[in-house]
Protein backbone atom coordinates (compact mmCIF):
# COMPACT_ATOMS: atom_id res chain seq x y z
CA UNK A 1 0.00 0.00 0.00
CA UNK A 2 1.38 3.48 -0.74
CA UNK A 3 1.96 6.10 1.69
CA UNK A 4 2.58 9.39 2.19
CA UNK A 5 5.58 10.52 2.21
CA UNK A 6 4.91 13.57 4.05
CA UNK A 7 2.13 15.99 4.37
CA UNK A 8 2.16 19.45 3.00
CA UNK A 9 -0.83 21.69 4.75
CA UNK A 10 -2.02 24.48 2.47
CA UNK A 11 -3.97 27.32 4.16
CA UNK A 12 -6.54 29.18 1.31
CA UNK A 13 -8.08 32.42 1.84
CA UNK A 14 -10.34 32.65 -1.17
CA UNK A 15 -7.00 31.38 -3.54
CA UNK A 16 -5.62 28.45 -5.19
CA UNK A 17 -2.74 26.54 -4.32
CA UNK A 18 -0.77 24.02 -6.19
CA UNK A 19 0.96 21.58 -4.50
CA UNK A 20 2.01 17.96 -5.86
CA UNK A 21 3.33 14.65 -4.71
CA UNK A 22 4.35 11.70 -6.97
CA UNK A 23 2.30 12.45 -10.14
CA UNK A 24 -0.78 13.46 -8.83
CA UNK A 25 -1.44 17.54 -8.52
CA UNK A 26 -3.63 18.70 -6.75
CA UNK A 27 -4.84 22.46 -7.15
CA UNK A 28 -8.13 24.33 -4.84
CA UNK A 29 -9.69 27.45 -4.92
CA UNK A 30 -11.25 28.04 -1.91
CA UNK A 31 -14.63 30.15 -1.24
CA UNK A 32 -16.96 30.48 1.70
CA UNK A 33 -19.29 27.27 1.46
CA UNK A 34 -17.33 26.14 -1.53
CA UNK A 35 -14.18 24.74 -2.70
CA UNK A 36 -13.37 24.04 -6.40
CA UNK A 37 -11.14 20.96 -6.81
CA UNK A 38 -8.96 20.28 -9.80
CA UNK A 39 -5.99 18.02 -10.69
CA UNK A 40 -4.00 16.22 -13.66
CA UNK A 41 -2.17 12.68 -13.05
CA UNK A 42 0.75 12.47 -15.18
CA UNK A 43 0.42 8.46 -15.02
CA UNK A 44 -2.59 6.61 -18.00
CA UNK A 45 -3.41 3.78 -15.86
CA UNK A 46 -6.27 5.62 -13.21
CA UNK A 47 -10.07 4.88 -13.93
CA UNK A 48 -11.17 6.78 -11.19
CA UNK A 49 -10.41 9.41 -8.50
CA UNK A 50 -10.78 9.11 -4.87
CA UNK A 51 -11.42 12.34 -2.91
CA UNK A 52 -11.12 12.10 0.59
CA UNK A 53 -11.70 14.67 3.34
CA UNK A 54 -10.99 14.73 7.36
CA UNK A 55 -12.79 17.31 9.61
CA UNK A 56 -12.15 18.47 12.99
CA UNK A 57 -8.21 16.76 12.71
CA UNK A 58 -10.25 13.19 12.45
CA UNK A 59 -9.26 10.22 9.93
CA UNK A 60 -10.05 10.63 6.35
CA UNK A 61 -13.02 9.61 5.27
CA UNK A 62 -13.99 8.92 1.75
CA UNK A 63 -16.26 11.75 0.12
CA UNK A 64 -16.90 11.36 -3.33
CA UNK A 65 -15.39 8.75 -6.60
CA UNK A 66 -15.29 10.44 -9.86
CA UNK A 67 -13.69 9.98 -13.48
CA UNK A 68 -13.54 13.57 -13.72
CA UNK A 69 -10.32 15.50 -12.50
CA UNK A 70 -12.96 18.48 -11.46
CA UNK A 71 -15.02 18.42 -8.15
CA UNK A 72 -17.10 21.41 -6.28
CA UNK A 73 -17.14 20.41 -2.34
CA UNK A 74 -20.25 22.68 -1.06
CA UNK A 75 -20.14 22.78 3.25
CA UNK A 76 -23.16 23.67 5.92
CA UNK A 77 -24.13 27.06 4.64
CA UNK A 78 -24.87 28.07 8.09
CA UNK A 79 -21.25 27.14 9.49
CA UNK A 80 -17.83 28.36 8.34
CA UNK A 81 -15.93 25.24 8.18
CA UNK A 82 -11.89 24.15 8.19
CA UNK A 83 -11.16 20.74 6.77
CA UNK A 84 -8.21 18.72 5.22
CA UNK A 85 -8.74 17.45 1.83
CA UNK A 86 -7.00 15.31 -0.49
CA UNK A 87 -7.33 12.88 -3.85
CA UNK A 88 -5.91 9.38 -5.33
CA UNK A 89 -5.98 7.92 -8.57
CA UNK A 90 -7.39 4.33 -8.43
CA UNK A 91 -7.05 1.33 -10.50
CA UNK A 92 -10.00 -0.56 -11.90
CA UNK A 93 -9.96 -3.01 -9.04
CA UNK A 94 -10.41 0.58 -7.31
CA UNK A 95 -6.40 0.22 -5.68
CA UNK A 96 -4.15 3.48 -5.43
CA UNK A 97 -2.38 4.66 -7.55
CA UNK A 98 -1.16 7.80 -6.55
CA UNK A 99 -1.55 10.30 -3.93
CA UNK A 100 -1.76 14.16 -4.10
CA UNK A 101 -0.76 16.09 -1.46
CA UNK A 102 -3.05 17.91 1.68
CA UNK A 103 -4.46 21.02 1.29
CA UNK A 104 -5.85 22.32 4.15
CA UNK A 105 -8.85 25.00 3.30
CA UNK A 106 -10.55 27.07 5.73
CA UNK A 107 -13.48 29.35 4.86
CA UNK A 108 -14.11 32.78 5.61
CA UNK A 109 -16.63 35.27 5.07
CA UNK A 110 -17.05 37.33 1.86
CA UNK A 111 -17.97 40.46 0.93
CA UNK A 112 -20.69 41.39 -1.79
CA UNK A 113 -17.60 42.49 -3.69
CA UNK A 114 -15.67 39.18 -3.48
CA UNK A 115 -19.38 36.94 -3.75
CA UNK A 116 -19.92 39.10 -7.24
CA UNK A 117 -16.38 38.54 -9.04
CA UNK A 118 -16.56 35.40 -7.79
CA UNK A 119 -19.35 34.99 -9.63
CA UNK A 120 -18.13 36.71 -12.79
CA UNK A 121 -15.09 34.90 -13.15
CA UNK A 122 -16.74 31.23 -13.41
CA UNK A 123 -19.14 32.75 -15.67
CA UNK A 124 -16.17 34.25 -17.31
CA UNK A 125 -14.76 30.75 -18.11
CA UNK A 126 -17.40 29.53 -20.05
CA UNK A 127 -16.45 32.18 -22.84
CA UNK A 128 -12.56 31.86 -22.05
CA UNK A 129 -12.30 27.85 -21.39
CA UNK A 130 -14.99 26.51 -23.44
CA UNK A 131 -14.51 28.97 -26.32
CA UNK A 132 -14.60 27.02 -30.16
CA UNK A 133 -11.10 25.92 -29.69
CA UNK A 134 -10.57 27.18 -33.75
CA UNK A 135 -12.41 30.36 -34.23
CA UNK A 136 -12.61 31.36 -30.18
CA UNK A 137 -16.39 32.48 -30.66
CA UNK A 138 -18.73 31.18 -27.84
CA UNK A 139 -21.31 27.95 -28.34
CA UNK A 140 -24.73 28.39 -28.21
CA UNK A 141 -24.89 26.54 -24.80
CA UNK A 142 -22.21 23.82 -23.15
CA UNK A 143 -23.09 20.97 -25.21
CA UNK A 144 -23.34 22.64 -29.04
CA UNK A 145 -19.91 20.98 -30.37
CA UNK A 146 -19.09 22.95 -33.22
CA UNK A 147 -22.54 25.37 -33.13
CA UNK A 148 -21.36 28.73 -32.55
CA UNK A 149 -23.68 32.01 -31.44
CA UNK A 150 -23.23 34.92 -32.86
CA UNK A 151 -25.35 37.07 -30.32
CA UNK A 152 -23.49 35.38 -27.54
CA UNK A 153 -20.15 35.45 -29.13
CA UNK A 154 -21.01 39.26 -28.84
CA UNK A 155 -22.19 39.06 -25.18
CA UNK A 156 -18.57 36.62 -24.74
CA UNK A 157 -16.38 39.45 -26.65
CA UNK A 158 -17.69 41.87 -23.68
CA UNK A 159 -16.81 39.19 -21.17
CA UNK A 160 -13.26 39.00 -22.27
CA UNK A 161 -12.78 42.60 -21.86
CA UNK A 162 -13.94 42.22 -18.14
CA UNK A 163 -11.16 39.24 -17.84
CA UNK A 164 -8.80 41.56 -18.62
CA UNK A 165 -9.99 44.62 -15.91
CA UNK A 166 -10.37 42.10 -13.16
CA UNK A 167 -6.88 40.08 -13.73
CA UNK A 168 -8.48 36.91 -15.00
CA UNK A 169 -6.34 37.42 -18.19
CA UNK A 170 -3.80 39.48 -19.51
CA UNK A 171 -3.96 42.14 -21.73
CA UNK A 172 -2.43 40.25 -24.51
CA UNK A 173 -4.34 37.44 -23.72
CA UNK A 174 -7.28 38.81 -24.25
CA UNK A 175 -6.39 40.63 -27.19
CA UNK A 176 -5.07 37.63 -29.27
CA UNK A 177 -8.17 36.00 -28.42
CA UNK A 178 -9.85 39.01 -30.25
CA UNK A 179 -7.31 38.65 -32.98
CA UNK A 180 -8.11 34.80 -33.25
CA UNK A 181 -11.99 35.62 -33.60
CA UNK A 182 -11.92 39.02 -35.61
CA UNK A 183 -10.12 36.84 -38.34
CA UNK A 184 -12.54 34.51 -38.57
CA UNK A 185 -15.46 36.23 -39.04
CA UNK A 186 -13.44 37.84 -41.68
CA UNK A 187 -13.97 34.70 -43.95
CA UNK A 188 -17.11 33.51 -42.30
CA UNK A 189 -20.41 33.65 -43.74
CA UNK A 190 -22.32 36.25 -44.72
CA UNK A 191 -25.49 38.14 -46.17
CA UNK A 192 -25.02 41.53 -47.33
CA UNK A 193 -22.37 41.73 -43.92
CA UNK A 194 -24.79 40.31 -42.19
CA UNK A 195 -23.96 36.99 -40.08
CA UNK A 196 -25.90 34.30 -39.58
CA UNK A 197 -27.79 32.93 -36.18
CA UNK A 198 -25.44 29.86 -35.89
CA UNK A 199 -22.49 28.85 -37.87
CA UNK A 200 -20.17 25.84 -37.56
CA UNK A 201 -17.01 27.36 -35.32
CA UNK A 202 -14.99 25.04 -37.59
CA UNK A 203 -15.46 26.42 -41.15
CA UNK A 204 -17.91 29.66 -40.94
CA UNK A 205 -20.27 28.01 -42.46
CA UNK A 206 -24.06 28.98 -41.78
CA UNK A 207 -25.77 26.36 -39.55
CA UNK A 208 -29.54 26.15 -40.23
CA UNK A 209 -31.46 28.09 -37.23
CA UNK A 210 -35.25 27.04 -38.43
CA UNK A 211 -37.13 26.25 -41.54
CA UNK A 212 -36.36 29.07 -43.68
CA UNK A 213 -33.82 30.95 -41.22
CA UNK A 214 -30.53 30.05 -43.04
CA UNK A 215 -29.16 33.33 -43.68
CA UNK A 216 -28.22 36.61 -41.90
CA UNK A 217 -29.64 37.18 -38.75
CA UNK A 218 -30.10 40.76 -38.08
CA UNK A 219 -30.52 41.17 -34.27
CA UNK A 220 -27.81 38.34 -33.57
CA UNK A 221 -25.51 40.99 -35.89
CA UNK A 222 -26.66 43.82 -33.85
CA UNK A 223 -25.59 41.78 -30.79
CA UNK A 224 -22.30 40.69 -32.13
CA UNK A 225 -21.18 44.38 -33.57
CA UNK A 226 -22.17 45.59 -30.02
CA UNK A 227 -19.28 43.85 -28.65
CA UNK A 228 -16.68 44.39 -31.21
CA UNK A 229 -17.35 48.31 -30.99
CA UNK A 230 -16.81 48.01 -27.12
CA UNK A 231 -13.75 46.16 -27.90
CA UNK A 232 -12.83 48.70 -30.47
CA UNK A 233 -12.95 51.63 -27.88
CA UNK A 234 -11.04 49.10 -25.29
CA UNK A 235 -8.55 48.52 -27.17
CA UNK A 236 -6.60 52.05 -27.83
CA UNK A 237 -3.37 50.97 -27.53
CA UNK A 238 -1.00 52.07 -30.54
CA UNK A 239 0.78 48.07 -30.97
CA UNK A 240 0.57 46.81 -34.48
CA UNK A 241 -1.75 43.63 -33.14
CA UNK A 242 -4.28 46.85 -31.35
CA UNK A 243 -4.24 48.44 -34.15
CA UNK A 244 -4.65 45.39 -36.37
CA UNK A 245 -7.26 44.40 -34.30
CA UNK A 246 -9.46 47.98 -34.39
CA UNK A 247 -8.94 48.05 -38.33
CA UNK A 248 -10.44 44.73 -38.82
CA UNK A 249 -13.48 45.40 -36.72
CA UNK A 250 -13.92 48.97 -38.31
CA UNK A 251 -14.18 46.51 -41.83
CA UNK A 252 -17.06 43.85 -39.99
CA UNK A 253 -18.77 47.20 -38.73
CA UNK A 254 -19.07 49.31 -41.91
CA UNK A 255 -19.47 45.99 -44.27
CA UNK A 256 -23.13 45.72 -42.24
CA UNK A 257 -25.58 46.76 -44.96
CA UNK A 258 -28.38 47.72 -42.25
CA UNK A 259 -30.13 49.11 -45.16
CA UNK A 260 -30.49 46.39 -46.79
CA UNK A 261 -32.28 44.95 -44.47
CA UNK A 262 -35.23 47.70 -44.80
CA UNK A 263 -36.78 45.67 -47.92
CA UNK A 264 -36.62 48.72 -49.93
CA UNK A 265 -36.48 51.04 -47.41
CA UNK A 266 -40.28 50.40 -45.97
CA UNK A 267 -39.80 52.16 -43.10
CA UNK A 268 -39.10 49.46 -40.96
CA UNK A 269 -35.79 47.15 -40.72
CA UNK A 270 -36.33 43.30 -40.84
CA UNK A 271 -35.24 40.27 -38.63
CA UNK A 272 -34.07 37.62 -41.57
CA UNK A 273 -32.89 37.36 -45.12
CA UNK A 274 -31.38 34.49 -47.13
CA UNK A 275 -30.29 33.56 -50.80
CA UNK A 276 -32.64 30.75 -51.12
CA UNK A 277 -35.62 32.36 -49.09
CA UNK A 278 -35.05 35.93 -49.21
CA UNK A 279 -37.52 37.38 -47.32
CA UNK A 280 -40.24 34.29 -46.37
CA UNK A 281 -39.96 34.56 -42.99
CA UNK A 282 -40.81 38.48 -43.26
CA UNK A 283 -40.25 39.15 -39.52
CA UNK A 284 -40.24 43.17 -38.73
CA UNK A 285 -38.22 44.10 -35.64
CA UNK A 286 -40.55 46.22 -33.88
CA UNK A 287 -40.28 47.10 -30.05
CA UNK A 288 -40.28 47.02 -27.28
CA UNK A 289 -37.95 43.65 -26.86
CA UNK A 290 -34.62 43.00 -26.84
CA UNK A 291 -33.74 44.93 -30.38
CA UNK A 292 -33.56 48.47 -29.12
CA UNK A 293 -29.53 47.95 -30.23
CA UNK A 294 -30.93 47.01 -33.96
CA UNK A 295 -31.69 50.42 -34.34
CA UNK A 296 -29.04 52.39 -32.64
CA UNK A 297 -26.78 50.49 -34.63
CA UNK A 298 -28.33 51.01 -38.04
CA UNK A 299 -28.89 54.72 -37.73
CA UNK A 300 -25.62 55.13 -36.53
CA UNK A 301 -23.98 53.07 -38.98
CA UNK A 302 -21.32 55.46 -41.19
CA UNK A 303 -21.94 53.54 -44.39
CA UNK A 304 -24.62 51.63 -44.59
CA UNK A 305 -27.49 53.47 -42.45
CA UNK A 306 -31.21 54.05 -42.11
CA UNK A 307 -32.84 57.59 -41.49
CA UNK A 308 -33.48 58.49 -38.14
CA UNK A 309 -36.70 58.55 -38.60
CA UNK A 310 -36.51 54.24 -38.19
CA UNK A 311 -36.69 54.75 -34.44
CA UNK A 312 -40.40 55.82 -34.43
CA UNK A 313 -41.40 54.29 -38.13
CA UNK A 314 -39.77 50.67 -37.40
CA UNK A 315 -38.34 50.17 -33.70
CA UNK A 316 -41.18 52.40 -31.98
CA UNK A 317 -44.03 51.62 -34.84
CA UNK A 318 -45.83 48.98 -33.17
CA UNK A 319 -47.83 48.83 -29.61
CA UNK A 320 -44.78 50.62 -28.04
CA UNK A 321 -46.04 52.90 -25.04
CA UNK A 322 -47.11 51.38 -22.36
CA UNK A 323 -47.45 54.14 -19.24
CA UNK A 324 -49.42 52.17 -16.32
CA UNK A 325 -48.31 51.11 -12.94
CA UNK A 326 -47.62 47.18 -11.93
CA UNK A 327 -47.25 46.54 -8.31
CA UNK A 328 -46.78 50.36 -7.91
CA UNK A 329 -44.58 50.83 -10.78
CA UNK A 330 -45.04 52.88 -13.79
CA UNK A 331 -43.94 51.38 -17.47
CA UNK A 332 -42.80 53.94 -19.47
CA UNK A 333 -43.20 51.06 -22.81
CA UNK A 334 -43.33 47.40 -23.59
CA UNK A 335 -45.80 44.97 -22.89
CA UNK A 336 -48.03 44.48 -19.35
CA UNK A 337 -45.51 43.56 -16.92
CA UNK A 338 -42.54 44.53 -18.93
CA UNK A 339 -41.73 40.83 -20.49
CA UNK A 340 -38.74 38.65 -19.90
CA UNK A 341 -36.15 40.38 -17.99
CA UNK A 342 -33.64 39.97 -20.88
CA UNK A 343 -35.02 42.79 -22.78
CA UNK A 344 -33.60 44.83 -19.89
CA UNK A 345 -30.03 43.43 -20.46
CA UNK A 346 -29.14 42.38 -24.08
CA UNK A 347 -29.02 46.08 -25.64
CA UNK A 348 -27.90 47.86 -22.94
CA UNK A 349 -24.55 45.51 -22.29
CA UNK A 350 -22.81 48.23 -24.11
CA UNK A 351 -25.52 51.05 -24.15
CA UNK A 352 -25.41 53.32 -21.22
CA UNK A 353 -28.98 54.65 -20.94
CA UNK A 354 -28.57 56.35 -18.09
CA UNK A 355 -29.17 60.34 -18.13
CA UNK A 356 -30.68 60.40 -21.62
CA UNK A 357 -34.42 59.76 -23.04
CA UNK A 358 -35.90 60.17 -26.37
CA UNK A 359 -39.08 61.50 -26.91
CA UNK A 360 -40.38 58.11 -25.60
CA UNK A 361 -38.78 57.58 -22.05
CA UNK A 362 -35.48 57.07 -20.37
CA UNK A 363 -34.14 53.93 -20.78
CA UNK A 364 -32.46 53.41 -17.89
CA UNK A 365 -35.97 54.44 -15.77
CA UNK A 366 -37.63 51.71 -17.97
CA UNK A 367 -35.25 48.97 -17.45
CA UNK A 368 -34.99 49.68 -13.25
CA UNK A 369 -39.08 49.98 -13.35
CA UNK A 370 -39.31 46.62 -15.73
CA UNK A 371 -36.82 45.23 -12.57
CA UNK A 372 -38.97 46.14 -9.50
CA UNK A 373 -41.95 44.70 -11.47
CA UNK A 374 -40.74 41.61 -12.29
CA UNK A 375 -39.15 41.22 -8.10
CA UNK A 376 -42.54 42.54 -6.63
CA UNK A 377 -44.61 40.03 -8.95
CA UNK A 378 -42.17 37.31 -7.63
CA UNK A 379 -42.17 38.71 -4.02
CA UNK A 380 -45.55 39.06 -4.49
CA UNK A 381 -46.10 35.12 -5.92
CA UNK A 382 -49.53 35.28 -7.06
CA UNK A 383 -49.22 31.73 -8.77
CA UNK A 384 -48.27 30.55 -5.41
CA UNK A 385 -45.16 29.11 -7.27
CA UNK A 386 -42.70 27.50 -4.39
CA UNK A 387 -39.72 28.99 -3.05
CA UNK A 388 -40.71 32.31 -5.06
CA UNK A 389 -39.92 35.79 -2.72
CA UNK A 390 -38.24 39.13 -2.28
CA UNK A 391 -34.88 37.42 -2.11
CA UNK A 392 -36.12 34.27 -5.15
CA UNK A 393 -36.99 35.90 -8.24
CA UNK A 394 -35.82 36.75 -11.72
CA UNK A 395 -38.27 35.39 -14.47
CA UNK A 396 -36.42 35.16 -18.28
CA UNK A 397 -35.84 33.24 -21.42
CA UNK A 398 -34.54 30.19 -19.98
CA UNK A 399 -34.44 26.46 -20.51
CA UNK A 400 -37.11 24.65 -18.61
CA UNK A 401 -38.45 21.38 -17.30
CA UNK A 402 -40.12 21.65 -20.60
CA UNK A 403 -37.56 22.66 -23.12
CA UNK A 404 -36.93 26.16 -23.76
CA UNK A 405 -39.49 28.67 -22.95
CA UNK A 406 -39.05 33.13 -22.80
CA UNK A 407 -40.74 32.97 -19.39
CA UNK A 408 -42.40 36.40 -18.11
CA UNK A 409 -44.66 37.24 -15.36
CA UNK A 410 -48.44 36.12 -15.36
CA UNK A 411 -48.37 34.56 -19.14
CA UNK A 412 -45.43 32.79 -19.40
CA UNK A 413 -44.43 31.89 -15.43
CA UNK A 414 -44.30 28.10 -14.92
CA UNK A 415 -42.10 28.25 -11.51
CA UNK A 416 -38.88 28.50 -13.50
CA UNK A 417 -36.30 31.27 -11.74
CA UNK A 418 -33.57 31.76 -13.68
CA UNK A 419 -30.41 33.36 -11.91
CA UNK A 420 -29.44 35.43 -15.16
CA UNK A 421 -32.83 37.86 -15.11
CA UNK A 422 -31.68 38.93 -11.18
CA UNK A 423 -27.84 39.46 -11.10
CA UNK A 424 -27.88 41.14 -14.82
CA UNK A 425 -30.09 43.71 -13.29
CA UNK A 426 -27.43 44.78 -10.70
CA UNK A 427 -27.37 47.97 -12.13
CA UNK A 428 -31.14 48.61 -11.85
CA UNK A 429 -31.76 47.01 -8.58
CA UNK A 430 -28.48 46.31 -6.34
CA UNK A 431 -30.45 46.03 -3.28
CA UNK A 432 -32.63 42.89 -4.27
CA UNK A 433 -30.46 41.45 -7.00
CA UNK A 434 -27.71 41.21 -4.55
CA UNK A 435 -30.29 39.66 -1.99
CA UNK A 436 -30.91 37.08 -5.07
CA UNK A 437 -27.17 36.18 -5.36
CA UNK A 438 -26.89 35.58 -1.90
CA UNK A 439 -30.01 33.41 -1.80
CA UNK A 440 -29.41 31.36 -5.38
CA UNK A 441 -25.77 30.89 -3.59
CA UNK A 442 -25.97 29.99 -0.41
CA UNK A 443 -29.64 28.78 0.07
CA UNK A 444 -29.30 26.77 -3.35
CA UNK A 445 -25.85 26.52 -4.22
CA UNK A 446 -25.14 22.97 -3.95
CA UNK A 447 -27.69 22.12 -6.68
CA UNK A 448 -27.31 25.45 -8.82
CA UNK A 449 -23.66 26.11 -9.33
CA UNK A 450 -21.34 24.31 -11.29
CA UNK A 451 -17.94 24.60 -13.28
CA UNK A 452 -19.21 27.96 -14.88
CA UNK A 453 -21.17 29.64 -12.00
CA UNK A 454 -24.94 29.42 -11.69
CA UNK A 455 -26.42 26.76 -13.96
CA UNK A 456 -29.40 27.95 -16.49
CA UNK A 457 -32.49 28.17 -13.87
CA UNK A 458 -34.47 26.24 -11.85
CA UNK A 459 -38.08 25.38 -10.98
CA UNK A 460 -38.47 24.37 -7.09
CA UNK A 461 -41.73 24.02 -7.81
CA UNK A 462 -40.63 20.53 -9.47
CA UNK A 463 -37.89 19.81 -7.81
CA UNK A 464 -35.93 20.92 -11.36
CA UNK A 465 -32.56 22.42 -11.36
CA UNK A 466 -31.17 22.94 -15.20
CA UNK A 467 -27.40 21.25 -15.45
CA UNK A 468 -26.64 23.38 -18.94
CA UNK A 469 -25.28 26.79 -19.54
CA UNK A 470 -26.13 28.93 -22.70
CA UNK A 471 -23.75 31.56 -23.65
CA UNK A 472 -27.10 34.77 -23.88
CA UNK A 473 -27.35 33.84 -19.76
CA UNK A 474 -24.20 33.52 -19.11
CA UNK A 475 -22.72 36.59 -20.97
CA UNK A 476 -25.41 39.07 -18.89
CA UNK A 477 -23.92 38.11 -16.12
CA UNK A 478 -20.62 38.92 -16.79
CA UNK A 479 -20.71 42.21 -18.36
CA UNK A 480 -23.95 43.94 -16.31
CA UNK A 481 -22.32 43.25 -13.06
CA UNK A 482 -19.26 44.68 -14.18
CA UNK A 483 -21.47 47.83 -15.64
CA UNK A 484 -22.74 47.68 -12.00
CA UNK A 485 -19.09 47.69 -10.90
CA UNK A 486 -17.46 49.55 -12.74
CA UNK A 487 -19.20 51.01 -15.88
CA UNK A 488 -16.72 49.29 -17.95
CA UNK A 489 -18.66 48.32 -20.94
CA UNK A 490 -21.09 51.32 -20.88
CA UNK A 491 -18.12 53.62 -20.59
CA UNK A 492 -16.06 51.82 -23.72
CA UNK A 493 -19.35 51.42 -26.29
CA UNK A 494 -20.48 54.75 -25.41
CA UNK A 495 -16.95 56.05 -26.28
CA UNK A 496 -17.08 55.05 -30.25
CA UNK A 497 -17.98 58.47 -31.98
CA UNK A 498 -20.63 56.88 -34.01
CA UNK A 499 -22.75 56.19 -31.59
CA UNK A 500 -22.56 59.43 -30.25
CA UNK A 501 -23.85 60.84 -33.44
CA UNK A 502 -26.81 58.32 -33.69
CA UNK A 503 -28.32 59.34 -30.50
CA UNK A 504 -27.86 62.65 -31.64
CA UNK A 505 -29.63 61.74 -34.52
CA UNK A 506 -32.51 59.98 -33.24
CA UNK A 507 -32.97 63.17 -30.64
CA UNK A 508 -32.05 61.99 -27.40
CA UNK A 509 -31.23 64.57 -24.95
CA UNK A 510 -30.32 65.08 -21.45
CA UNK A 511 -32.50 63.95 -19.00
CA UNK A 512 -31.73 65.26 -15.76
CA UNK A 513 -34.56 64.86 -13.63
CA UNK A 514 -35.20 61.64 -14.34
CA UNK A 515 -31.65 60.05 -13.91
CA UNK A 516 -31.57 57.85 -11.09
CA UNK A 517 -30.28 58.59 -7.98
CA UNK A 518 -27.62 55.91 -8.05
CA UNK A 519 -25.79 54.83 -10.80
CA UNK A 520 -24.50 51.73 -9.74
CA UNK A 521 -20.74 51.55 -10.42
CA UNK A 522 -17.67 53.57 -9.97
CA UNK A 523 -17.37 56.60 -12.26
CA UNK A 524 -14.92 56.52 -14.67
CA UNK A 525 -13.25 59.44 -13.39
CA UNK A 526 -12.66 59.40 -9.32
CA UNK A 527 -14.86 61.77 -7.40
CA UNK A 528 -13.43 62.41 -3.85
CA UNK A 529 -14.48 64.70 -1.05
CA UNK A 530 -12.04 67.85 -0.77
CA UNK A 531 -10.30 68.70 2.42
CA UNK A 532 -11.53 71.83 3.45
CA UNK A 533 -14.84 73.12 2.76
CA UNK A 534 -17.43 70.76 1.77
CA UNK A 535 -17.54 69.70 -2.05
CA UNK A 536 -15.73 67.32 -3.97
CA UNK A 537 -12.57 66.66 -6.76
CA UNK A 538 -12.37 65.73 -10.04
CA UNK A 539 -9.24 63.67 -10.09
CA UNK A 540 -7.43 61.70 -12.98
CA UNK A 541 -9.32 63.68 -16.09
CA UNK A 542 -7.06 62.60 -19.24
CA UNK A 543 -8.89 64.61 -21.91
CA UNK A 544 -9.98 68.22 -22.48
CA UNK A 545 -13.89 68.12 -20.67
CA UNK A 546 -16.70 70.34 -19.80
CA UNK A 547 -17.84 69.91 -16.32
CA UNK A 548 -21.33 70.83 -16.00
CA UNK A 549 -22.92 70.95 -12.14
CA UNK A 550 -26.79 71.24 -11.61
CA UNK A 551 -29.11 71.25 -8.35
CA UNK A 552 -31.76 68.52 -7.85
CA UNK A 553 -34.28 71.18 -9.82
CA UNK A 554 -32.22 70.43 -12.74
CA UNK A 555 -30.46 74.30 -12.52
CA UNK A 556 -27.46 74.54 -13.87
CA UNK A 557 -25.21 76.05 -11.37
CA UNK A 558 -21.68 75.44 -13.31
CA UNK A 559 -20.32 74.70 -16.94
CA UNK A 560 -16.62 75.41 -17.22
CA UNK A 561 -14.15 73.56 -19.89
CA UNK A 562 -11.12 72.41 -18.02
CA UNK A 563 -7.64 71.19 -19.99
CA UNK A 564 -6.28 68.18 -19.80
CA UNK A 565 -4.47 66.82 -15.76
CA UNK A 566 -6.12 69.84 -14.45
CA UNK A 567 -7.28 69.02 -10.58
CA UNK A 568 -10.53 70.27 -10.06
CA UNK A 569 -12.05 71.39 -6.95
CA UNK A 570 -15.95 72.17 -6.92
CA UNK A 571 -17.36 73.31 -3.58
CA UNK A 572 -20.80 73.91 -2.72
CA UNK A 573 -23.50 73.84 0.37
CA UNK A 574 -24.47 70.37 1.70
CA UNK A 575 -26.83 68.65 -0.69
CA UNK A 576 -27.07 66.44 -3.87
CA UNK A 577 -25.80 67.56 -7.01
CA UNK A 578 -25.85 66.05 -10.84
CA UNK A 579 -22.40 66.24 -12.51
CA UNK A 580 -21.89 65.96 -16.22
CA UNK A 581 -18.67 65.50 -17.17
CA UNK A 582 -18.60 65.79 -21.52
CA UNK A 583 -15.73 65.02 -23.75
CA UNK A 584 -16.52 67.68 -26.90
CA UNK A 585 -19.75 65.79 -26.94
CA UNK A 586 -23.47 66.46 -26.81
CA UNK A 587 -24.09 63.41 -24.34
CA UNK A 588 -21.69 62.65 -21.62
CA UNK A 589 -20.99 60.65 -18.56
CA UNK A 590 -23.01 61.94 -15.56
CA UNK A 591 -23.46 60.58 -11.63
CA UNK A 592 -25.26 62.28 -8.63
CA UNK A 593 -23.51 63.55 -5.48
CA UNK A 594 -23.85 64.24 -2.32
CA UNK A 595 -22.18 66.95 -0.04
Amino acid sequence: MLRFSKLLFVFLLWGTALVSQNDLILSVQAFERHAELSWTYSGSDAAYFQIRISKNQGAFVDLQRTTSEKYIHFTDPDTLESYRICVQALDGLLEPLAFSDTVFVEENKMSDEELMDMIQKASFRYFWDFGHPSCGLARERDSSGDLVTIGGSGFGIMAILVGIENNYISREQGLQRLLKIVSFLQFADKFHGVFPHWMDGRTGDVIQFGQYDNGGDLVETALLMEGLLTARSFFDGSSPDEQALRKIITKLWEAVEWDFYSKNNSGVLYWHWSPQHEWRINHAIRGYNEALIVYLLAISSPTHAVPPTYWQTGWAGGNYKNGLSYYGYKLPVGPAYGGPLFFAHYSYLGFDPRGIKDQYCNYFVQNQQHTLINWAYCASNPLKHKSYSAECWGITASDDPNGYVAHEPVSRDNGTITPTAALSSLPYTPEYSMNALRYFYFEEGEKLWGPYGFYDAFNPSKNWYADSYLAIDQGPVVGMIQNYRTGLLWRNFMLNAEIQTGLEKIGFVEDLLSSPEAAGQEPSWNLVPSFGAGGFEVQTIEKNVTIQVFDESGRLLESRPYQKGELIGIHYTPGKYLVTIKEQKKLGYRWFVKI
